[in-house]
């Protein structure tokens, strides 16, 4: 990790990790309106600009008509329809290239700068590695889609999800290392238990969202619109019949999804309570107080989203807090990491 504080770099930090979350939503919000296959190739720079004529208009809807989308679940598609979804994934992948841009004209302004020691460069250099593989994830999610299945690999989805949060983490944690200094990595401080509970919810949400992400790609939240049961049932059959079912069977994973959300929380009323018995600040106690009123709130916005059957604005909602707890969850391990080398 760095060790040079620069506010300068803490404001770019923290606004390039905005980018990077508006990003992962805008994208949630193309797969739930079904926009993503809509643009069949992958060329990022001259893919920038939109069709600018009829003739160009009509050619990729002819390019789109190919797909196994289009044959499958849009045979009917005009090219007034067709032109709806195609602004939405080309915004989707302005937003990225912007995204690109706000990595890579500050990160090299600020190496040249020397506000960016170049011996410190490596965590950054780790950012635009993740970009680049998130980015070209993502194009291999799309090609998923466009063979013989109206539908990408959720495996893919899944993997291109994280490795978008995995930016988002490592630009936030870098932020906040500007903000409250960086921790002395010379010298070992040992995990509280404060931390080692706060690291084990993290790996819960982590564990929480890729479901999450699979639940998407398998669009297996329209497998039943009841709670708490399941086809009549609160545990239904089969479900963990073949071990295979965890990664693969929509009725499984999703099953995983709606209850697994009870464990996260339960771990992070156990982190406050922990947090009061061991004397934390009271900005932290307060601040888990804020994570866990957002997590009982995810968990009825994960509710609704299944009694209403996948209703976009609330599933598009119920990411954006998921998303929010996820950072939450990156500040709050950062601050006990930060009370533990104090205590040396």
């Amino acid at each position: 990790m760095p060790k040079t504080q620069n506010r300068a770099v803490m404001i770019w930090m923290f606004i390039f990790s905005g980018v990077v979350a508006l990003l992962v939503v805008f994208g949630g919000f193309v797969r739930l309106t079904r926009s993503g296959l809509s643009i069949v190739e992958w060329n990022p720079v001259s893919g920038s600009l939109p069709p600018m004529s009829e003739q160009a208009w009509q050619e990729e809807f002819t390019k789109y008509q190919q797909t196994p989308e289009f044959i499958k679940i849009n045979p009917n598609m005009t090219l007034e329809g067709y032109k709806e979804i195609f602004w939405l994934e080309w915004w989707h992948r302005l937003i990225a290239r912007l995204a690109g841009f706000s990595y890579a004209i500050p990160v090299f302004y600020f190496l040249f700068r020397g506000a960016i020691p170049r011996k410190e460069f490596g965590i950054y250099f780790v950012m635009g590695t993740l970009f680049i593989g998130q980015a070209i994830m993502g194009w291999l999610m799309v090609a998923s889609g466009l063979v013989d299945r109206p539908s990408v690999s959720h495996f893919r989805l899944t993997l291109h999800l994280l490795l978008a949060l995995s930016l988002l983490g490592l630009s936030l944690w870098t932020a906040l290392g500007h903000r409250f200094g960086f921790n002395d990595n010379t010298k070992k401080a040992k995990w509280s238990p404060l931390s080692k509970i706060a690291v084990t919810g993290f790996a819960l949400l982590l564990l929480q969202i890729s479901y999450g992400g699979m639940t998407a790609g398998l669009k297996a939240g329209h497998v039943s619109n009841t709670w708490p049961l399941m086809f009549g049932k609160l545990i239904p059959g089969g479900l963990f019949s073949a071990p295979l079912n965890l990664l693969e069977s929509p009725q499984t994973i999703v099953f995983i999804h709606r209850w697994f959300a009870f464990a996260a929380l339960g771990i992070i009323i156990w982190i406050y309570f922990e947090a009061k018995k061991r004397g934390a600040p009271r900005d932290i106690t307060n601040g888990l107080l804020w994570l866990l009123g957002l997590g009982s709130f995810q968990i009825t916005l994960g509710v609704l989203v299944v009694l209403l059957s996948v209703k976009i604005e609330l599933a598009l909602l119920h990411q954006f807090t998921a998303i929010l707890a996820y950072a939450l969850a990156i500040y709050f391990i950062h601050r006990f990491r930060a009370l533990d080398y104090a205590k040396k």
